[in-house]
């Protein structure tokens, strides 16, 4: 066995149905299987043996039905649904009221797990409209020596049962596919956390002797998680940092002329994140930061200064006209936003910006009043954005369409989440 091989390998008369709910759960390699976590664990000292059942209390038992039928109260006539449930120590009948449906949905031989409360009198004990589903575990749970075992319970689908899930991951254990899986963890960084080798950690989580097993399994999963995204970012960092960028032209004077004409003074951790930025449009390779805060701490402003330093960089030496800033955030609503702030911050700057949406396209400034802007066709705002006469373009998702080209995009503001506050 090898982990990307796929479960059919171990089941190889799985029905379509089977196939078909197992690809809902995105179940497809025995990998996937080992990498579907229990919801939770239930313990067998927990079972009440049928046999040892007190008048009055809550148990759980686990049994198999010996019979289940319909019929009805003798004096009210009221439907009820009834079945005895059968163990090594005794039977019990459970009894629903007012729920004749749930007699179909069991049938002799079936194992299950029934919660309910011990009523009746003496030598004629049942349970009263228990919960009841079927059984999670096997019968050697219940063998001698099983007394203390947690066992597994999985989150299931039509078609899937947590027992064919738990039955199948033994098989996978069983089958060496665990030594096969390389650990992604260094076996310093295991020593340095106390954190189990994979192999150990997917035992502890599908097969638990004690729950702290399962805890500190979750724990070690949750580490790689981390690590491996952390690897992922610092990968993509290095390919980044060999990449080459459009040189943006610094003058920190301009800049700051710039930002003094906004109508409030900027804050402290405002200024630091436009320093952070600007510093970084020095260096030949592309940038990627993330910039957050409350809403309305200033995001937006930042965006804006730096903006400005990138659309008016005519870089020496290079043939490149203005470069070009696209800033793209997730609704209609916002874009028109954006695009007011921004006239409101470039109003005295002779700076061109285009707004673009899946229903408008606007211009400022516009020909006839340099103070508002204009109403514009779609082909004809692309047609400046290709050209490069328009260095700054606010949209939705239509900024990023075939038909929309930039001739010299050096800076892309991406609002992803702005109920979050992150720019």
């Amino acid at each position: 066995m090898k982990p990307d091989d796929l479960i059919t390998s171990i089941s190889p008369r799985m029905t379509e149905v089977k196939k078909k709910a197992l690809k809902r759960l995105g179940l497809e390699t025995l990998q996937d299987l080992l990498y579907y976590f229990p919801a939770r664990y239930e313990h067998t000292s927990d079972i009440r043996p049928i046999g040892e059942l007190v008048h009055g209390e809550t148990a759980m038992i686990y049994g198999h039905i010996k019979t289940a039928k319909t019929g009805r109260t003798f004096k009210t006539r009221r439907p009820i649904a009834e079945a005895v449930i059968e163990d090594d120590t005794g039977t019990i009948k459970a009894r629903w009221f007012s729920q004749p449906y749930i007699a179909k949905m069991l049938h002799p031989g079936m194992s299950v797990k029934v919660i309910g409360k011990v009523t009746g009198s003496e030598g004629k004990y049942y349970l009263a409209n228990p919960k009841i589903e079927p059984a999670h575990i096997e019968s050697t749970l219940f063998e001698e020596g099983s007394e203390d075992t947690h066992y597994p319970v999985y989150p299931e689908t039509k078609g899937v049962t947590s027992l064919w899930i738990f039955h199948n991951v033994k098989k996978i254990i069983a089958g060496g596919v665990l030594e096969s899986m390389s650990d992604p963890i260094p076996k310093a960084l295991l020593k340095k956390y106390n954190l189990p080798k994979l192999e150990t950690a997917l035992i502890w989580m599908h097969m638990p002797q004690k729950l702290t097993q399962s805890q500190a399994a979750r724990k070690r999963l949750a580490f790689e998680e981390v690590f491996l995204i952390q690897t992922l970012m610092q990968k993509n960092k290095r390919e980044a940092e060999e990449k080459k960028a459009l040189p943006v032209t610094i003058d920190r004077k301009a800049l700051q002329s710039f930002i003094d004409s906004f109508p409030f003074t900027p804050t402290d951790s405002q200024t630091n994140a436009i320093n952070d930025i600007v510093d970084d449009f020095s260096k030949n390779h592309p940038m990627m930061r993330l910039v957050e805060g409350d809403v309305g701490s200033g995001k937006t402003a930042v965006a804006a200064a730096t903006t400005y330093m990138v659309a008016t960089s005519r870089p020496s030496g290079q043939n490149f006209g203005n470069l070009q800033v696209a800033y793209m955030v997730p609704t209609e609503i916002l874009a028109k936003q954006h695009f007011k702030t921004f006239i409101e911050f470039f109003k005295d700057h002779p700076i061109k910006i285009g707004l673009i949406t899946g229903k408008e396209c606007y211009k400022f400034p516009s020909k006839i009043n340099g103070e508002i802007a204009t109403r514009i066709s779609k082909p004809q705002l692309t047609k400046w954005i290709a050209n490069g006469e328009i260095p700054i373009v606010i949209g939705t998702h239509a900024i990023i369409q075939k038909k929309v080209e930039f001739k010299n995009l050096a800076y892309a503001i991406i609002d992803e989440q702005h109920r979050f506050g992150k720019v």
